[in-house]
């Protein structure tokens, strides 16, 4: 049986990091990618240099990118599934008081360098008719007080996964976007500038997503019959609902 190859962005923490673990168990190769090359090393002294190679870049260095790509090892060239998955939120304070750099590179990692590493790879991935999953967010569904342009970005995510959909149309290309809400990983520390109190004041007692169940389910769309899409996936721990609706009401 034939090992197939994923390649994982952000995988040096959270989902990114767990869909590392489970695919390589699953017996796939994984091109594991992110900025921090020591975090990187751990998962190939792990699993070992035929299992996983990594590859240390920002995600948003459209050159850097193609750079890597460019030098995967033979065996890891032909690439069946690719995790995009690499992405932040950074900031929590209304529109009008937000950083607009902080703007910016939301919207340079979460969409700029997304659709750029999907193009690049688009034609290997229809020659091989592989997979491409997109982590986007229930922030992309659901509006919420500061979440302005992070919500915004993964409203992109989840359009542009269904109209690669459309346009992928014949080819045998399947696209998922897998939409998770509240999950405990990084992913506060990020957004808040490494204020440990606030995370882990908002996760306390509420059960969160862990990044194992994400990396299950990016595994479980993954192996599904081949003349199966799972189109979308929105995943929230039971503790989580999107009930309310603000008003603001005179005083």
């Amino acid at each position: 049986m034939t090992t197939k190859t994923a390649w994982i962005t952000g995988a040096t923490s959270g989902f990114g990091a767990a869909a590392v673990e489970r695919f390589v168990a699953g017996g796939w190769r994984v091109i594991a990618s992110g900025r921090r090359a020591e975090r990187l090393q751990r998962l190939v002294t792990q699993h070992g240099a035929e299992r996983v190679h990594a590859t240390a870049f920002d995600v948003r260095d459209e050159s850097a990118m193609r750079a890597a790509h460019a030098a995967l090892p033979p065996e890891f060239a032909g690439i069946d599934l690719l995790v995009n998955n690499a992405g932040l939120a950074l900031g929590t304070a209304p529109a009008q008081q937000a950083d607009l750099a902080q703007w910016k590179q939301m919207i340079d990692t979460n969409i700029t360098a997304l659709v750029s590493l999907t193009h690049l790879l688009l034609p290997q991935l229809i020659e091989r008719r592989g997979t491409i999953i997109n982590i986007s967010s229930i922030a992309g569904s659901y509006a919420y007080r500061g979440g302005n342009v992070y919500g915004g970005t993964k409203a992109f995510v989840t359009q542009f996964s269904q109209n690669l959909r459309c346009d992928l149309h014949g080819t045998g290309v399947r696209v998922s976007s897998i939409e998770p809400g509240m999950a405990e990983t990084e992913f506060t520390l990020v957004r808040t500038g490494g204020d440990q109190a606030a995370s882990e004041n908002l996760y306390a007692g509420a059960h969160p997503i862990t990044a194992g169940d994400i990396a299950d389910t990016i595994w479980w769309v993954t192996n599904q019959p081949p003349h199966l899409n799972i189109n979308r996936v929105e995943v929230m721990p039971v503790s989580q609902s999107a009930a309310g609706l603000q008003v603001a009401r005179d005083s």
